[in-house]
């Protein structure tokens, strides 16, 4: 017998279409469950629009190494499937050390991966500088994370979400959820959507949703370039970044650049805490800039095409909270994700989806559980 739905009712509420949400919602359905998206903007706007789109496995804690790795193997198993405008570009990271001090994290990085089965490159100064020309001579040497790649995340998103339509998801575009609690989602025009399972994925805005939350906004500047075919060959970083990135309290700026398919170069970072406001800091792009050329002086006769802003949801301990709210039965957060959320997104979805689905996980789930830092108001 058919079962008869109530009207506007699912398995499973979304609330956001940026990269996470929008993974959510293609694993979600592919595991047979009927799913609503409701996005206020558009898809992959947001912090997804404003990311810099690397798919990269990082090591500042286990948690953090399972969860960027095991999302790392999602990407590379889907890349057959990808289309051409999602632009995947397997470039590979190479982390830039200075000095011997930053060569001995180096070291340490590569024993690390390779103990882990990760394919890496150690260079010394000669091997850096044929591996990347433009980069200023005398830098001591590098690592080579070799499948770490680069996409362009607003398109992953959309075709994520256009995916998960042709299997009967439905769009509430232009629309906001402004309460979730078990069992339904009410809209800012007063629709209700009924769900088993309501899932955050709003990142900064969360708050507005689950006052007291321990994720607040990080500020970050980006700028791109006309189009320089073969200026960079892979996405560069210095180690400097690390210690920046460690904080979670002062301003920071660190050389990073991006080859984009296109041929553009993609150049930052920056961190602010306490900054809302999304114009352009003059100051901070400034260091930025000048901390950038300071690695690859040839950027002076590059030609910048615009500069922008975005908001990381960061949280304490740098990692995600994906999971039931511990106060809210049926609903669960996919937030938190700072500067990872385009690198974790696939992981995301697939650990949540175990979850309603009451299975095991290829990592285990609880480092990234919303009750570990948990503070609603």
């Amino acid at each position: 017998m058919t079962q008869i739905r109530q009207e506007n009712s699912f398995d499973i509420v979304i609330a956001g279409a940026g990269i996470v949400g929008a993974s959510c919602a293609a694993e979600f359905v592919r595991n047979g469950f009927e799913v609503a998206i409701v996005e206020p903007s558009e898809i992959g706007g947001g912090a997804t629009a404003a990311g810099m789109g690397h798919l990269a496995v990082m090591d500042d804690s286990p948690a953090q190494f399972a969860l960027t790795s095991y999302s790392q193997s999602l990407w590379r198993d889907l890349v057959p499937e990808l289309p051409q405008d999602v632009e995947y570009l397997p470039c590979g990271s190479l982390w830039v050390a200075a000095d011997e001090m930053e060569m001995d994290e180096v070291r340490r990085k590569y024993g690390y991966y390779t103990q882990r089965n990760l394919p890496v490159e150690m260079l010394d100064e000669k091997s850096l500088a044929e591996a990347e020309p433009n980069l200023r001579s005398g830098l001591a040497g590098g690592l080579v994370l070799k499948n770490d790649s680069v996409v362009y995340p607003p398109c992953a998103a959309r075709y994520f979400v256009s995916e998960a339509q042709k299997s009967g998801t439905v769009l509430f575009l232009g629309r906001r959820i402004v309460k979730a609690k078990q069992g339904s989602a009410t809209l800012d025009d007063g629709t209700t959507l009924f769900a088993s399972n309501i899932v955050l994925a709003t990142g900064t805005a969360i708050g507005k949703l689950v006052p007291g939350l321990d994720v607040h906004p990080r500020k970050g500047q980006l700028l791109i370039t006309d189009r320089y075919p073969g200026f960079v060959n892979h996405q560069l970083i210095e180690l400097g970044y690390l210690k920046s990135a460690h904080s979670v309290q002062s301003d920071s700026v660190a050389f990073n650049v991006q080859p984009r398919k296109t041929g553009q170069l993609l150049i930052g970072s920056s961190r602010q805490y306490g900054n809302e406001d999304p114009v352009i800091d003059d100051t901070v792009m400034s260091k930025m800039l000048r901390r950038a050329i300071g690695y690859m002086p040839a950027l002076r006769s590059v030609s910048a095409i615009r500069g922008w802003t975005g908001f990381r949801a960061a949280t304490p301990d740098k990692l995600p909270l994906i999971g039931e709210c511990p106060d809210l039965p049926g609903v669960y957060l996919a937030t938190g994700h700072e500067g990872l959320g385009i690198s974790t997104s696939l992981a995301t979805a697939k650990l949540l989806c175990d979850l309603f689905l009451n299975r095991d996980s290829a990592i285990p789930r609880d480092p990234y559980s919303p009750s570990r830092t948990f503070a609603h108001a």
